[in-house]
């Protein structure tokens, strides 16, 4: 059983967002949005969905049993400890999936068991054995967690693994339930498991790592390495503490350098970033922006020379395009850092064929305004191009929001806004929250068929800052403001951003001409 089959491998994806992720602290999910991000994961093609703790709560099995309802094609699992009334809860829960599985753990650690189980090492063994002889057979597969393995005595988690394949679980999880290893430490752990643990050939090793040191990805590649064929990860990583290993990242890791693992998986890749961008909206919970895969930034380019390499051959400074994640291209940021050849290829995409005198004004036009801002939007390149200062957009005189809590009456927004030369506008909008009622209400002031894509709004020192991004006419157009009120400040936001939209279509390629 030592041998590592050097094929390329399917490594099954065994997905907790719906459980590990969601239990930690500003990530909770109501039974609604776990079913909408369960549907999600299936069209991911995630091998296996934990959709919660039945035992946990009756919101819990509800969920559960919803999802074992609705969701065709992954495995179906409950987490349970070892109590036969969690396994009854689980097995209620799980009824209605077409494939089943409980998840059953134990501490195995001196600390878990003298701190919190109060329980022998025989005790353990025991416990062990009749929770997961009591499953079989009730459920289509049986996961047994070592919990804490990572700190359990060597000799005795063998003991304990060993213990679980004899009573027939399926799966043997190894979890380094607090990121406590390391890649090297974890790769050989895994390869004396392999080779010690007698047991049949559909019995399989799984790891589950932690991120509290940064190396919950680079544990899991190092355990599959060693042969172990299956990883339990959340979408953005979320999870207990720092966070689980982060699903999108441990694929693409595989997908990108499949002949140095010799392993994949079946996820959809393209799916990922709809995924990631669903599970934001639903915790309201944006993942970094430097955050790898998902990120605003991970195919986002400022500085010259990358982007001089990007615009004559993405592969020098990327290693997968955007599309293989489901990003619809890479994105040239507008900064400090920027280059000609990136303001050129810009202007270009905006209508503008700048020739090399023009380009030479442009450009250090272009360097003042980057000197005072972190990113110079299409619209700032539009009026820069065009020599068009302030004074030609709209300015806000009064936002009013309403909220009833009364849920037949829909959140409305009071909009008045100023034009140099339409003059004075008011308008109301409606949506399912205040905020997008607001946003209705530019659209239709405006005249801007737009969407909104993303709305992030921060604290410091007393400020409220807000940044947003709106889609309009193909393109992407960020705002930005601060404001003692956070309401304020999010409309603001927006007023920038419809200012951009604004100026983008009206600065021409003749306009240019008659500026130069």
């Amino acid at each position: 059983m030592g041998h590592v089959d050097q094929k390329t491998r399917r490594i099954k994806i065994f997905d907790t967002t719906l459980r590990d992720g969601e239990q930690a602290p500003g990530f909770s999910m109501s039974t609604s949005a776990k079913l909408e991000m369960a549907h999600t994961l299936a069209k991911l093609n995630v091998d296996v969905i934990e959709a919660g703790f039945a035992a946990a709560s009756p919101g819990d099995a509800e969920a559960i049993h919803t999802v074992a309802q609705e969701i065709k094609g992954p495995t179906i699992c409950s987490l349970s400890r070892t109590k036969e009334e969690d396994i009854r809860c689980a097995e209620d829960a799980l009824a209605p999936a077409r494939h089943r599985r409980l998840h059953i753990f134990l501490g195995t650690s001196p600390t878990h068991r003298d701190a919190k189980l109060k329980m022998t090492t025989n005790q353990v063994l025991s416990e062990i054995e009749r929770s997961v002889s009591s499953a079989r057979g009730r459920f289509d597969e049986v996961e047994f967690s070592a919990e804490d393995a990572i700190r359990t005595e060597r000799a005795f988690l063998k003991e304990a693994l060993q213990c679980a394949a004899d009573a027939g679980a399926h799966i043997l999880n190894v979890p380094d339930t607090v990121g406590y290893t390391s890649p090297d430490e974890i790769y050989e752990l895994f390869r004396d498991l392999n080779a010690s643990i007698t047991r049949s050939d559909d019995v399989v090793f799984s790891c589950h790592c932690h991120n509290d040191l940064g190396m919950a990805v680079a544990n899991s590649l190092a355990a599959i390495r060693a042969g172990a064929d299956q990883v339990e990860c959340t979408m953005n990583g979320i999870g207990e503490r720092a966070g689980n290993c982060a699903l999108e990242e441990v694929v693409m890791a595989l997908k990108t350098r499949q002949s140095y693992f010799r392993a994949d998986t079946n996820i959809m890749t393209q799916e990922l970033y709809g995924a990631s961008r669903l599970l934001a909206d639903l915790t309201g919970q944006a993942p970094a922006r430097n955050k790898a895969i998902v990120g605003r930034n991970a195919f986002a380019h400022e500085a010259g020379i990358h982007q001089h390499g990007v615009l004559e051959d993405r592969r020098t400074y990327e290693i997968m395009t955007p599309t293989d994640v489901g990003v619809p291209s890479n994105e040239l940021v507008l900064g400090k850092h920027s280059g000609k050849h990136a303001l050129k290829a810009r202007a270009q995409t905006l209508g503008f064929d700048l020739e090399a005198d023009q380009l030479e004004q442009v450009f250090k036009a272009f360097k003042n305004v980057a000197d005072q801002q972190s990113e110079v939007s299409d619209s700032d390149l539009c009026a820069i191009i065009a020599g068009d200062d302030d004074g030609s957009g709209w300015e806000m005189l009064r936002v009013e929001m309403r909220l009833s809590v009364e849920t037949r009456l829909r959140p409305f927004a009071r909009l008045t806004l100023v034009h140099p030369e339409r003059g004075r506008v008011c308008d109301i909008g409606t949506g399912s929250g205040p905020f997008q009622a607001v946003f209705q209400a530019y659209c239709s002031i405006t005249d801007v068929d737009g969407a909104l894509e993303d709305v992030v709004i921060r604290q410091s020192s007393g400020q409220s800052h807000a940044d947003v991004r709106v889609v309009a006419d193909g393109k992407v157009f960020a705002g930005a403001a601060a404001d003692a009120d956070v309401i304020v400040a999010a409309a603001k936001a927006l007023l920038s951003a419809f200012n951009h939209i604004i100026r983008a279509r009206g600065v021409s390629v003749q306009a240019l001409k008659g500026a130069a």
